[in-house]
């Protein structure tokens, strides 16, 4: 996909070597020149100097032939503006990143595709690594209904041997987690799970669920 990302801040510039490293076709747009350069060195993406929120950079980045634009700025009304601009070149994804939440009405009457607060963000990562630090959590689906959710399986536990199948049937194990994929460290492979793949020491298993669902998941998966 082609896809422009407005701010290479810290968010940003994480994004862009992810986007870069899975093949995306990345336009980077930023205010600082020094970042700019730093980012092509990097990465390798075409960057451009210059403010987002002037239309004719947004021309520039070749917005319009865009798939995808995330707005990144560290300013609200700067992201409002760019998507508001963004959505009249034709953009058709727009998605963006609320800083402080009085600005939420503003970027839904933008039209924003996406609304990722950042408050939550850094909230649901504490919780995680509060109550689940045996859980990494990859990345949200659906609007943030479910997420994808990364669980290591531990020297002993109960899990191991067990088939995706039996652990599916088990009581404890919630019907609302489902298995999309399973790294097995030994041999340094990964497959979509069927029924029948059992799991093995230092595995790790990703699964899609509610987040209300994650920890008897996986406490029955690391339970030793």
């Amino acid at each position: 996909m082609r896809i422009v990302v407005a701010g290479a801040g810290v968010t940003g510039y994480q994004l862009i070597k992810m986007l870069v490293a899975n093949k995306h076709d990345v336009v980077v747009i930023d205010v600082d020149h020094e970042v700019c350069e730093e980012v092509y060195t990097e990465t390798g993406a075409m960057t451009i100097h210059g403010s987002a929120s002037d239309i004719k950079i947004l021309e520039k980045a070749g917005t319009k032939k865009s798939d995808v634009i995330l707005c990144l700025v560290r300013n609200d009304a700067d992201n409002i503006a760019i998507a508001i601009m963004a959505k009249s070149l034709g953009v058709k994804n727009i998605i963006a990143l609320l800083r402080k939440p009085e600005y939420e009405p503003a970027y839904r009457s933008a039209g924003i595709t996406t609304l990722i607060s950042i408050t939550d963000l850094l909230l649901h990562q504490l919780m995680m690594e509060i109550e689940q630090p045996k859980v990494k959590k990859i990345m949200p689906l659906g609007g943030g209904k479910a997420d994808i959710y990364a669980v290591e399986i531990p020297p002993g536990a109960r899990s191991i041997g067990m088939t995706v199948r039996e652990i599916t049937q088990q009581k404890k194990f919630p019907k609302e987690c489902v298995f999309v994929g399973i790294y097995h460290e030994e041999g340094d492979s990964f497959c979509i799970p069927r029924g029948d793949h059992d799991l093995r020491e230092w595995d790790t298993v990703f699964l899609v669920s509610n987040s209300s669902f994650i920890k008897p998941a996986t406490d029955f998966l690391t339970k030793v």
